[in-house]
């Protein structure tokens, strides 16, 4: 059995998906057809296999182009790390909504440096989690999973896998 080799390249990731929205847009009600554990089962089969062959810091796409929540305790701990005030860190790195929530206030991320994150140890719950392929419940979150498929390599290539492995029908004609 050869290695696996993934798909990596950026460009063609977003040309890819553009050919492949309505092909997605069945998948996607494909899988929801399908019993979620069995779902989940598979997803996280593929993502043990795949994410180990994709160096997150050769592509640090995430962190360049997604918005991040972030909460109260996770500003605090970064705040502190930083020797700032929480004033001062919520002035220079945060937007606030009218709901109380936080986000980042930059894309890329501030802490982005040579595609690495410069505070890794500080990083918020969203980041630690991304692409969150290990997590159950693959089927509620079909939505997001697709709204990456484009920029996430990991994501992308599970994805594909999971099309073959589900002997899903591609569209043959794009």
């Amino acid at each position: 059995m050869e290695p696996f080799l993934p798909i990596t390249d950026l460009d063609y990731l977003k040309t890819y998906a553009q050919s492949k929205e309505q092909e997605n847009d069945r998948f996607k009600d494909f899988v929801k057809q399908i019993n979620s554990e069995e779902v989940d089962e598979l997803v996280q089969e593929l993502d043990r296999k795949i994410s180990p062959t994709i160096s997150c810091t050769d592509c640090g796409n995430c962190c360049k182009s997604l918005m991040v929540c972030l909460n109260e305790s996770e500003a605090d701990a970064l705040a502190g790390h930083l020797n700032q005030s929480r004033e001062k860190f919520d002035a220079a790195y945060l937007e606030k909504g009218s709901n109380g929530m936080m986000i980042m206030n930059q894309m890329p991320c501030h802490f982005l440096s040579d595609n690495k994150c410069t505070v890794y140890e500080y990083r918020f719950e969203g980041c630690k989690e991304f692409p969150a392929l290990h997590l159950p419940h693959f089927t509620r979150r079909l939505f997001t999973t697709f709204m990456h498929y484009d920029r996430c390599p990991i994501i992308f290539n599970v994805v594909e896998q999971m099309k073959d492995r589900m002997q899903f029908q591609k569209d043959q004609n794009q």
